[in-house]
């Protein structure tokens, strides 16, 4: 039984050389809540033998150094899934990054006109941009879609009846569902047609019974096949408008470049929803448009100018480094740069021919493995079960779950994944800056853990 009378006291601790080092690294107030905690799990810890001030030290050390280690960290995408919602979604343009890092270090005119010298407003920094992009009147930008569309129900249809099809009544990740935010608004959701079937008729019918608007919600992230139909949105739009209502379009992705061009499936474009004279439109940031997370909202000027006064505005706004960097990245596409600037738009592009070369030289740079065909995925709910064709890197191992496992805890950490008990890396989604750090990690655990076959 240890002698916890024996324990040295924190202030006992605090007195030695060791210790007043780390209250000059870690400061006065977390070195002692840290150094009693770790006392307290050793009074628990359940050991016959007390550990030495020596020992209690490195204990310390190592803990504090881990409560400091900031929690988000890089992360190579070996997995071919190009919006990995768990790794992020999107990466930033170098334009982007560089725009983000001048609003970070210094002071701006987020809410300041500079040519008057008096307050201004933080949406006008994106709204000229996405106006001139859409041919719209208006444009804000909250933090994410989820929001976006709570803003634009909250604000236009609190307490009236906003119809909607069944089939478009979807969840997205996190479970989150289109009925309860409908539900949160205020407004009294009205569900119209059937799962596979909503006819342009079901719309007129529910708008002849006192509903004041349409919400259509692209179903992103799956598809429905086989016996389906559903009334262009043009049609929509005509019927609603003979009504006065308003129709809502939640474009999910968002995209302002036609995928189909890439060898995948037709997405809505934004464009498109503006032609169909659909009253406001949202969309995410950080999908298939390759910027910051956010939720843009585009459409008739009066109607914006009601969401942005609305209180619920202000709690969803975007910040100055959101601003920044999705400011930067739609310049891409206004100046007719996007595939070649913005990360997204550069892998989905991406030649075949391409992937295989970077395939065959780390093949060529490990001495193991082999170059096979395979798929990558769009991902980030956009484009579901859609694939562009790739060439992958497949390591034969002993325990692929074991493998897969040491390169999270790599340094940076890589996820890659597992195709008929072979690891797999795509070269699609890997930067070629991170190429070197990539191959030096599958070496280390290749020799040091001898796992490959």
């Amino acid at each position: 039984m240890k002698d916890l009378r024996s324990l040295p006291s924190v202030d006992h601790l605090l007195q030695i050389p060791a210790c007043q080092q780390l209250l000059l690294r870690y400061g006065h107030t977390l070195l002692i809540n840290t150094l009693r905690s770790q006392l307290d799990d050793i009074r628990k810890d359940g050991k016959k033998d007390l550990p030495t001030e020596e020992q209690i030290i490195k204990l310390t050390v190592d803990r504090l150094s881990l409560m400091t280690k900031p929690s988000v960290k890089k992360v190579i995408n070996a997995t071919g899934v190009i919006l990995h919602t768990n790794l992020g979604r999107s990466p930033l343009s170098k334009e982007s990054i560089a725009e983000i890092e001048i609003a970070a270090r210094n002071y701006t005119n987020l809410e300041y006109n500079l040519s008057s010298g008096t307050r201004g407003s933080r949406h006008d920094h994106c709204e000229e941009l996405l106006t001139r992009l859409s041919g719209t009147e208006s444009a804000m930008v909250v933090n994410n879609n989820a929001s976006a569309m709570l803003l634009i129900l909250s604000t236009l249809f609190n307490r009236k009846k906003v119809a909607i099809s069944r089939s478009q009544l979807v969840e997205i990740g996190g479970g989150f569902r289109v009925p309860d935010v409908m539900r949160q608004s205020g407004a009294k959701m009205i569900e119209i047609g059937t799962t596979n079937h909503t006819h342009l008729s079901d719309y007129q019918e529910a708008l002849a019974s006192g509903v004041v608007g349409v919400v259509r919600v692209h179903t992103s992230n799956f598809k429905i096949i086989g016996f389906t139909s559903s009334p262009e949105l043009q049609d929509i739009v005509e019927a609603a408008h003979i009504s006065g209502a308003l129709v809502i379009d939640d474009l999910g992705s968002g995209s302002f470049l036609k995928t189909e061009n890439y060898g995948l499936s037709h997405e809505p474009t934004v464009q498109e929803s503006v032609k169909a004279g659909v009253d406001v439109i949202c969309f995410s940031g950080d999908k298939l448009l390759g910027g910051p997370q956010a939720g843009i909202i585009i459409g008739r000027k009066d109607l914006l100018d009601k969401l942005k006064k609305h209180p619920l505005a202000r709690a969803i706004r975007a910040d100055k480094l959101c601003l920044a960097g999705l400011s930067a990245t739609l310049i891409h596409y206004l100046k007719d740069e996007a595939v070649q600037e913005i990360p997204v738009w550069k892998m989905i592009s991406m030649e075949a021919e391409v992937i295989k070369q970077r395939a065959d030289n780390w093949m060529e740079q490990l001495h193991e493995g082999k170059v096979i065909q395979g798929e990558s995925t769009v991902g980030g709910g956009s484009l579901p079960g859609d694939t562009l064709p790739t060439w992958l890197f497949a390591l034969k191992v002993h325990s692929p779950e074991k493998m897969l496992k040491l390169l999270r805890n790599s340094t940076p950490a890589i996820i890659a994944r597992i195709v008929d008990d072979e690891v797999v890396f795509d070269p699609r989604t890997v930067f070629e800056d991170d190429e070197i750090d990539l191959i030096t990690s599958i070496a280390e655990v290749c020799t040091h853990h001898r796992i490959t076959k």
